[in-house]
């Protein structure tokens, strides 16, 4: 537990402002938590993580303007000591990849229980990793595979700067049709061009595209 008068700061990113409010309902009433902000897009979550500096960010996966999978890389690129929790209500597969590969500690479903969530926080803020016990073991142990390195070696030349750009929201853990609506084009499209995207750096589906955008793609610079 943390000793008194050091409390685990947190920040919660979560773009429903009923879900923050009962989220820091929820953690005040664990004494050794403190809640040091709130964020309501992923924009806010990057420029608040690094201002407030928390140990522990709980961080939604879906936010209007971008994934809270690229927040959260971008600000484990910028302070890896800030540890980000995903706590959400999609339990797909790519989405718990991506976070993982993103540098997130944790995986957890909002389903959680109040005991539960105060201490997958702490467990998170002394550098332990967990995912929900109700996560599939096939995606425990994709997980595990991922962090082993057992990826191929794919190349990045081949795509051009519409597929790269679509190559990203597969990795942010956006479908066809979410990507259709953010480029503005038709998911038909989006398809075609998912299929090129795969074919180009030889990979067979949207979990190995999007370990292969997080782990050779540079951070973004702020």
């Amino acid at each position: 537990m943390t000793a008194a008068g050091n409390r685990t700061k947190v920040l919660i990113v979560d773009d429903h402002e009923v879900v923050r409010m009962g989220l820091r309902t929820l953690l005040l009433q664990q004494g050794e938590l403190e809640v040091v902000g709130e964020a309501g897009t992923a924009a806010e979550a990057v420029d608040k993580a690094l201002s407030l500096r928390p140990d522990v960010i709980l961080m939604d996966v879906r936010l209007p303007d971008e994934s809270g999978v690229e927040a959260c890389r971008r600000i484990r690129a910028a302070d890896p000591g800030i540890r980000v929790l995903m706590l959400t209500s999609y339990s797909d597969d790519e989405a718990i990849f991506s976070s993982i590969i993103a540098g997130a500690s944790g995986y957890m479903l909002k389903v959680i229980e109040a005991d539960q969530l105060y201490q997958a926080v702490e467990s998170v803020s002394q550098g332990k990793s967990l995912l929900d016990p109700t996560l599939s073991k096939a995606v425990v142990e994709r997980v595990r595979q991922i962090s082993e390195g057992k990826t191929s070696e794919w190349g990045i030349e081949a795509l051009g700067a519409r597929e790269s750009e679509i190559l990203k929201l597969i990795a942010d853990g956006l479908t066809n049709k979410e990507i259709a609506e953010r480029v503005c084009l038709s998911e038909k499209t989006v398809r075609n061009y998912v299929s090129s995207i795969f074919q180009k750096i030889d990979v067979a589906h949207r979990t190995q595209a999007a370990v292969y955008y997080l782990k050779r793609m540079p951070p973004r610079s702020e």
